[in-house]
């Protein structure tokens, strides 16, 4: 998805939230709200050996067979190795074309970052600070893309599209799984 439809869809989201909260009534004073949990703790994994394209296979063969558990309906499912170049890619029957790179991107966000795309996307929604994930370049800020890891280091990732952006997060973590 081009960038520049991103960051509109996110600008639009964010100025119906602020009309919705400026009609809403004032708020009752109430206890003062928990400090945030940090997003991670250390650094993140080191990068290893990039993933072989048999299990590439295995874990995208993981991922498809989890498309009906999730009520997902027909997935893109793209592998990438920990440079972020694609190693394995499945679309299933009828799926939505746009998915095609949506799966790829959310692969290689999760890689070059060393984390779940889903990091991104909880950021983006934090709102205040976390709207600074706009401007990284290759940060994909929807659910879906998780990096893959063999002995404790990352080895590729694994972008999942077609369905919400929590079903492509079950279905790539099925992905992940595959590979523990």
């Amino acid at each position: 998805m081009p960038r520049t439809v991103i960051v509109i869809a996110a600008l639009t989201l964010l100025a119906a939230a602020g009309t919705a909260q400026a009609q809403a009534p004032a708020a009752q004073p109430s206890a003062p709200a928990a400090p945030a949990a940090p997003a991670a703790s250390g650094p993140p994994p080191e990068y290893g050996v990039s993933i072989s394209t048999a299990d590439a296979k295995k874990a995208a063969a993981a991922a498809i067979a989890q498309v009906p558990k999730s009520s997902s309906p027909p997935d893109a499912v793209a592998i990438v190795d920990t440079g972020g170049e694609l190693v394995y890619f499945e679309r299933m029957e009828n799926t939505q074309i746009g998915s095609v790179q949506v799966a790829i991107d959310k692969a290689r966000s999760a890689v070059l970052f060393r984390r779940s795309t889903k990091a991104f996307e909880d950021a983006l929604a934090g709102g205040g600070a976390g709207l600074r994930i706009l401007s990284v370049r290759a940060a994909v800020p929807i659910e879906g893309g998780v990096p893959l890891m063999a002995g404790g280091k990352v080895v590729g990732a694994i972008g999942a599209s077609g369905g919400s952006a929590q079903q492509d997060g079950q279905v790539a973590q099925a992905g992940a799984a595959a590979l523990k």
